[in-house]
C-alpha cells in the first residue's frame, strides 16, 4: 500500500511564493494526500492565491489562523489538522524537487527509521542556486548529532504520525521563536536516527531580510543553546523511552552543555586577557 503523506505550509504574507511551494508539493512522484496550507494572520492574498489552487485541485486546504507570529503556532495547526501516515514540513518559500518524498521514504524504510530528512539547495530571491546547505555526508542523524549542530532543515523533514503522541508540538512560547524546531527535532532524534539523503532535494529560499532570522531579539547561540538543552531535558526525563536510550540522549545531553559553558568562560577568559 501506498504510504499517505500530509503535507503542512505554515505561511503568512507569501503571496508570491505560495504558489511554486504548493505545486511543488502537488507534483511529487509519490502523490500527498493533501497539503495544508496553515495561515498566520497574513494580510496580503496569500488566501486568495491558495484559493485559487484549491479549485484546481482539493487536496489543497487553507487553514486559518489569527496572527502569531511565531511559526510553531500554524505548524502545529497543521499537525492537528493532518491525516496522513507521515507528516512533511514545508516552508511557503521554499519548494520541493520532484522526487523527494519518494526517495526519502526509501530511505526511511530501507534504514528502518521513522523520520527522514535531506540536504537542500540554498536559492536567492531571484532563485538563483548558491551551493548546498549542509556537509553532512552519513546516511543517518542521531541524537548526538543534532546536539552539535541543528542539521535538519525543516523543509526537508518528514517523520511518522506514530511519533506525534510522544513528541507533542512544536513549543509555542515566545522565547523558542527561533528554536522550537530544533527543540523538536530533538525529542524526534531521542525516538528514531533520521535517515538522511545526501542529496539535495529542497530549493531553500535564503532571504535573509524577511527572515525570522533578522529579529534583532534573537539571543546569542550560547544562551539559545542552554535554552534547547534545558527544554530537551525536560522531555527526556517525562518521556516514555526505555531506560538505556533515556540515559545515553541525557548523558549526551550533559556532554554537549559542559562543551557550550567550557567555550563560553574560554571566550569571556580570552577577552579579558586581550582587551
Amino acid at each position: 500500500m501506498q504510504p499517505s503523506v500530509s503535507v503542512v505550509i505554515p505561511t503568512w504574507n507569501r503571496a508570491h511564493t505560495i504558489e511554486r511551494a504548493i505545486d511543488s508539493a502537488l507534483r511529487q512522484s509519490l502523490p500527498v494526500l493533501e497539503v495544508l496550507v496553515c495561515d498566520d494572520g497574513s494580510t496580503d492574498d496569500t488566501d486568495s492565491v491558495v484559493a485559487s489552487i484549491a479549485k484546481q485541485d482539493a487536496r489543497v486546504r487553507w487553514i486559518e489562523g489569527k496572527r502569531g507570529g511565531r511559526p510553531a503556532i500554524p505548524r502545529n495547526r497543521g499537525l492537528r489538522e493532518s491525516r496522513g501516515d507521515w507528516l512533511a514540513f514545508l516552508d511557503s518559500d521554499d519548494e520541493w524537487l520532484p522526487d523527494k518524498l519518494k526517495l526519502q521514504l526509501e530511505a526511511a524504510r530501507a534504514l528502518g527509521s521513522l523520520a527522514v530528512c535531506s540536504n537542500a539547495i540554498r536559492v536567492d530571491v531571484d532563485r538563483n542556486e548558491l551551493g548546498v546547505l549542509l556537509d553532512w555526508d552519513h546516511a543517518r542523524l542521531k541524537f548526538g548529532d543534532l546536539l552539535a549542530v541543528n542539521r535538519v532543515v525543516c523543509s526537508s523533514s518528514v517523520f511518522h504520525r506514530s511519533l506525534l503522541s510522544k513528541v507533542g508540538g512544536f513549543r509555542e512560547e515566545p522565547e523558542f521563536k527561533h528554536l522550537d524546531d530544533y527543540v523538536f527535532w530533538l525529542r524526534v532524534a531521542a525516538l528514531t536516527d533520521f535517515a538522511y539523503c545526501g542529496g539535495a532535494l529542497v530549493h531553500y529560499r535564503d532571504d535573509p531580510k524577511h527572515s525570522i532570522r533578522s529579529d534583532q531579539s534573537i539571543p546569542p547561540e550560547e544562551a539559545q543553546r542552554i535554552l534547547v538543552f534545558g527544554a530537551t531535558r525536560s522531555w527526556l526525563v517525562k518521556s516514555e523511552l526505555g531506560a538505556t536510550r533515556r540515559l545515553a540522549a541525557l548523558a549526551s545531553l550533559e556532554l554537549g552543555k559542559f562543551r557550550i559553558t567550557s567555550l563560553t568562560l574560554a571566550r569571556k577568559l580570552k577577552r579579558r586577557l586581550f582587551r
